[in-house]
């Protein structure tokens, strides 16, 4: 039997230092961190400290852009 793993669910944010501060309150730490200049991008990858389970990937694109009607949830990932 194939068992099914929670990756991360992702999220769109337009001010990715706040959000981390955010999700630090909860309990979360920055795990890892990747910038894509080639499409604009950044990545932040959060988890609960001592826990390898899931995690949430804050994805900061560098054109501003609006997240109205539900356009900041961007997927799960199992």
């Amino acid at each position: 039997m194939n068992a099914t793993r929670f990756l991360h669910t992702m999220i769109r944010v337009t001010d990715p230092d706040a959000t981390v501060r955010f999700f630090n309150l909860l309990g979360l730490e920055e795990r890892r961190r990747m910038e894509n200049e080639a499409g604009r991008f950044t990545l932040i990858f959060l988890g609960v400290p001592g826990d390898e389970g899931g995690e949430v990937e804050l994805t900061y694109n560098w054109d501003p852009e609006e997240y109205g009607g539900g356009r900041n949830f961007g997927h799960l990932a199992y």
